[in-house]
């Protein structure tokens, strides 16, 4: 197979398989450390409205579900990449890098998280 053509379909797999794994472990989160009593985790509005309530350990599935849905793409797309393989990683870093600081600004979160 063409290297370029390899390639492109390696980083477009790893980024969605990295995003998967990303959205599971927020599906499941709920379940594995509740959520405070009352707050609405669903919206944006109820995130905002109930981030006061949250303790240091409902900040774990957020940073893990980032971190091994990064970890899961950057992998990936080394291993099935014919060439570039770092450099390739790297983007799908710099993408999930991207999309965390974009949730910062969009899902309220203590400093000391966000940073």
């Amino acid at each position: 197979m063409n290297p370029i053509v390899r390639n492109s379909l390696a980083f477009i797999t790893a980024l969605m398989v990295g995003g998967m794994v990303n959205m599971g472990i927020v599906t499941i989160s709920g379940s594995v450390i509740p959520p405070p009593e009352g707050v609405d985790v669903t919206t944006t509005e109820g995130l905002q409205a109930g981030i006061h309530l949250f303790e240091p350990k409902h900040f774990i599935m957020p940073f893990l579900a980032h971190a091994l849905g990064a970890f899961t793409g950057a992998l990936l797309v080394a291993l099935l990449a014919a060439t570039h393989k770092m450099r390739l990683a790297v983007s799908i870093g710099i993408l999930n890098l991207i999309g965390g600081i974009a949730a910062v600004y969009m899902i309220p979160a203590p400093v000391w998280f966000s940073v």
